[in-house]
């Protein structure tokens, strides 16, 4: 698991309830221009409201990485990297401008598991995910949409 801190302190204050606005957001993101576009609606969400902003991204392994050779693994392992370093870059790009604490936190595992799990950890008030642009979820039901049926905060799902 990685976690890096950008700017002022992080450091979520005790849970209020009934407070104006909310206090942490957490943008779930994986690269895909839809998660993206959740990232930079949650930032500018947090700016406004003077929030904690949290990223994660959930690095699932694909079964076939697991019953394949080394390279496969390998190469898995790169496009991982590949996500954290642009998901990063953006952070270090815009992190002075935005004037907020920002966390960004890689997990492995199920992203709804992994986006709920850490959700529940740094006290998120409202979840930020893009839609899927998976014509299968349709039939199985996308990330976002578990997300709402969990019911735990709020979720907002940027097209």
């Amino acid at each position: 698991m990685l976690v890096e801190d950008y700017g002022p302190a992080w450091a979520p204050g005790p849970f209020e309830l009934g407070t104006d606005g909310s206090r942490t957001i957490l943008a779930g993101v994986d690269g895909s221009r839809t998660s993206l576009r959740a990232g930079a609606f949650a930032a500018g969400l947090a700016r406004r409201q003077s929030s904690w902003l949290v990223f994660v991204y959930v690095a699932a392994m694909p079964v076939w990485v697991a019953m394949s050779p080394a390279p496969a693994g390998n190469a898995a392992q790169q496009i991982i990297d590949g996500v954290v370093e642009d998901v990063r870059g953006l952070i270090r790009d815009r992190h002075a401008e935005l004037g907020v604490p920002v966390r960004l936190l890689v997990r492995a595992g199920e992203p709804f598991d992994g986006i709920r799990r850490t959700a529940a950890e740094v006290r998120a008030d409202l979840v930020a995910v893009g839609a899927s642009e998976s014509a299968g979820h349709r039939l199985v039901g996308s990330l976002a949409s578990r997300l709402v049926r969990a019911g735990q905060w709020p979720v907002i799902v940027v097209p």
